[in-house]
């Protein structure tokens, strides 16, 4: 019977091929781009789940309050949080604490060992981790012991990869690292463990982790500052709970368990808050100041899904519609098969199969069309996937194998019932009339897979303009050719000759005419670090202290960057007091301490609050409100203090000719000023807009998957349009000999499909509106969603759909109609 029920259905695969093709290729491209949307989703929220206990580990965020508002969210935490909850709270089995110095400081590792003199990197990547860091994560050890690997002072474990790096094939246990950082720590640890290659799918990635304890070597003072201070707040802490629970629970102990450690905080007008974020939810849910790594965005994934949906559902509508369409068609061949002893049963079953067939042959080309596109959807995404990554995860089967089964069903059991419900007498009397209620679900069926279609086209032109906006918009500063270098890790502690070096850098670059300017500064514009210090009119009380970011400039800093001056001056070596007593406020800050103009905080003298002393400082200006974050965030209240020599960052305009040249020129000057540090640079424009990175995936995925909707939803109109016209070619003949223009034909045609389009367009405005209008809302300065965005839209999916289905009606409408009578 199955044998029978395959021949028949590949002689009529074989005798419809444009139906057969348009069927096969349209379900293979909504399969795929499913397929891979599917395997996007399924990344990211696979974040950090491979770990044992993922479902019982809770990162601690911090919330800081002054005089009752929220002043700063930070992932970090106090390094005494973590000892404190577990020896307060017996639910707390373990806890881990992280400090990220990869992220706060320039860092030089070396193998000074090495055979052929020192291997050195620069290491972004990089943290202090405590002895039970392995016990409540779950990063294999390739070598090493995980329960002692960091439990010693001196101690270090390192990558597989780095491992390779620093001591090529020799074993890593036992060996040497060195570190050198800009804050002239240096210590050398002992290689007691070897880990795999962290995850793409981990919030937390690193290369090479020392142990906690090597932080106390570094005075007397080092082990209240590292292991039991609530002052400092620089450090991740991680706690593993008991199995079963429940985190709002646990929230209920904090604020005792504060008070107790942390006593005198209502005094300064402050509350701290503790708020535990579940392992699992970091990655997407979570973007706080000091985050470990650039997160995702859950919204952002579940529209990606939503559209993987909407495309897929597109594709299988074709196929519904073509079948159904095509059924009178076939009701010859049912009326003949019923007459010879057919069952409803045995018809079924064959329709289901030849479905079964369409799908299975989609599904192989579909398997296809994914392993040509892999690297441009690697490239869409930002993933790495080998193919063999790709195709090594058993849930891609489970999946594939779920839409071959429910996409036969599905796309096959209505067709199927509908044919073998035809009544063999009426079907060989010519008796059987089109069925209205069939007609209709068609329409409703065109209608929403354009309309899902419309939608998708319209979110592309939002996220377009929303993306041109935020790369165009004035930030109020220019940053155009401006090249970033981080500071030397590898310094001489004597401050007067770290300030010589600085000089002698600034000198030596801007003897070359193709550099215009140097400056310093400690936290260039898009830099994610948030350090704040508290200040308050003078002669106001401690109650109206507020807390303020600021950043540390050269005297040029302004200049440089044409940040416009409001009021007062800019920072001057001419004035002795601009390095120890002056401050410049941005227009934000000036208000925020209660000046009312730029003009009012000029000159005026604030107070500002730092270990415990007050300092009496003079605002000698104030500048516009420029943007130093993304334009998600609102522009911050921001304080500005000289600080020449000590900057993190260099900052140097160049000239756009013989761009190569200038950077061979900087880095030979870097390397003679700075022996012993490794050269590194970026340019300011694309470290701000990598701000935006998520986004402009978006915007991609969008993009591509809106021409893959129209496409799809074109084929079905393709094939529906070609049945149509043949349906009706009878008609057209006697038309054209009654004297029918081929116009008139072809709008005869078309009028039916175009209606559906407007309808679908209808429908299409509010539900684009209300999704993109909420993705929108996560930026603080955003466009205004317009009219003509969606009447761009409309006319766009208008003349595809006129276009589709006009070429049927052409062809139909300038056929000879003697030749369409006659065939009739």
């Amino acid at each position: 019977m199955i044998r029978n029920y395959f021949r028949s259905a590949i002689r009529n695969l074989g005798k419809n091929k444009f139906y057969s093709l348009i069927n096969i290729f349209g379900l293979a491209v909504g399969i795929a781009g499913f397929l891979l949307i599917a395997q996007y989703v399924y990344f990211e929220l696979s974040y950090d789940r491979f770990h044992e206990n993922a479902e019982q580990i809770y990162r601690v965020q911090l919330n800081q309050y002054r005089n009752g508002e929220l002043s700063l969210a930070s992932a970090e935490n106090y390094p005494g949080a973590g000892p404190a909850l577990k020896e307060e709270i017996p639910e707390v089995l373990n806890y881990t604490r992280l400090y990220n110095m990869g992220f706060k400081n320039n860092i030089i590792i070396s193998n000074e060992d090495a055979p052929n003199g020192p291997i050195k990197f620069k290491m972004d990547k990089f943290l202090y981790a405590d002895s039970s860091f392995f016990n409540v994560f779950s990063f294999p050890l390739i070598k090493g012991d995980p329960e002692a690997a960091l439990a010693k002072p001196k101690t270090a474990v390192v990558s597989e990869s780095y491992a390779k790096k620093f001591f090529g094939d020799e074993d890593p246990i036992g060996q040497v690292l060195r570190l050198r950082d800009d804050d002239f720590n240096d210590e050398s640890c002992m290689v007691t463990g070897v880990f795999k290659d962290i995850p793409q799918n981990s919030h937390l990635k690193f290369d090479v982790l020392f142990s906690y304890q090597t932080l106390y070597s570094r005075g007397d003072w080092a082990r209240e500052r590292y292991d039991l201070t609530w002052d400092r707040k620089d450090f991740y802490t991680y706690i593993l709970v008991e199995e079963g629970t429940d985190p709002a629970y646990l929230a209920t102990k904090f604020s005792d368990i504060i008070n107790k450690y942390s006593p005198g905080l209502e005094e300064r007008q402050r509350r701290d808050e503790f708020v535990l974020q579940p392992l699992e939810d970091i990655h997407l849910y979570s973007d706080l100041v000091e985050e470990a790594e650039a997160n995702g965005n859950a919204k952002v994934v579940y529209i990606s899904l939503l559209i993987g949906i909407f495309i897929l559902i597109i594709a299988y509508i074709n196929y519904i519609n073509l079948s159904t369409a095509r059924a009178m068609e076939r009701s010859r061949e049912v009326g003949v098969r019923k007459a010879i002893g057919a069952i409803k049963t045995q018809l079924v079953k064959q329709f289901l199969f030849e479905s079964l067939l369409i799908n299975f042959f989609a599904i192989i080309v579909s398997i296809i069309l994914m392993n040509l596109v892999l690297p441009l959807f690697n490239e869409l995404t930002g993933l790495g996937f080998s193919y063999g990554e790709f195709w090594g995860q058993g849930w891609l089967y489970l999946l594939i194998f779920g839409l071959l089964l429910i996409g036969t069903i599905l796309s096959g059991l209505y067709p199927a019932l509908v044919l073998s419900s035809f009544k063999p007498t009426s079907v060989l009397k010519g008796a059987l009339t089109k069925s209205k209620h069939g007609i209709r679900l068609r329409q409703g069926l065109v209608v929403f897979q354009f309309a899902a279609a419309i939608v998708l086209v319209a979110g592309t032109a939002i996220v377009y303009q929303q993306m041109q906006f935020v790369l165009e918009k004035d930030l109020g500063f220019n940053m155009e050719r401006t090249l970033v270098l981080e500071r030397p890790s590898v310094r001489p502690r004597d401050w007067a000759a770290q300030e010589n070096s600085m000089d002698q850098f600034k000198t030596e670059l801007l003897r070359n005419s193709a550099i215009e300017n140097v400056s310093g500064v400690n936290f260039v514009m898009g830099n994610p670090r948030n350090f704040k210090v508290n200040l308050r009119k003078y002669g106001a009380s401690e109650d109206e202290m507020q807390p303020v970011r600021v950043n540390g400039v050269d005297f040029n800093y302004f200049e440089m960057f044409e940040i416009d001056v409001l009021a007062g001056r800019t920072f001057s070596e001419k004035y002795s007091n601009d390095m120890d007593t002056s401050l410049i406020l941005n227009e934000s800050a000036a208000k925020l301490l209660g000046f009312e103009s730029a003009k009012a905080a000029a000159g005026e003298t604030i107070v500002l609050s730092a270990g415990g002393q007050n300092y009496p400082m003079i605002v000698v200006g104030v500048v516009n409100d420029f943007h130093q974050s993304s334009l998600k965030e609102s522009v911050e209240p921001l304080v500005f203090s000289v600080s020449s020599f000590l900057s993190e960052y260099y900052t140097l305009k160049v000239k756009e000719e013989n761009l190569p040249q200038t950077l061979a020129y900087v880095e030979d000057t870097w390397r003679k000023v700075f022996p012993g540090n490794p050269f590194s640079y970026f340019f300011l424009d694309d470290y701000f807009n990598r701000q935006y990175q998520n986004d402009k995936r978006f915007s991609k995925i969008v993009q591509v998957f809106a021409v893959l909707a129209f496409f799809i939803g074109g084929l079905g109109l393709l094939g529906l349009s070609a049945f149509t016209a043949q349906q009706r070619t009878k008609e057209i003949g006697i038309r054209k000999v009654l004297g029918a223009s081929v116009t008139s034909i072809v709008l005869l045609l078309s009028r039916d499909f175009i209606k559906l389009i407007l309808l679908s367009i209808a429908l299409a405005i509010p539900v684009a509106y209300f999704l993109m209008d909420d993705w929108l809302n996560s930026y603080a300065n955003r466009i205004q969603i317009g009219a003509g965005i969606f009447i761009i839209a409309g006319f766009f999916s208008l003349g595809i759909a006129w276009l589709t289905v006009s070429w049927q009606s052409v062809k139909a409408a300038v056929a000879d109609p003697v030749d369409s009578v006659k065939s009739e």
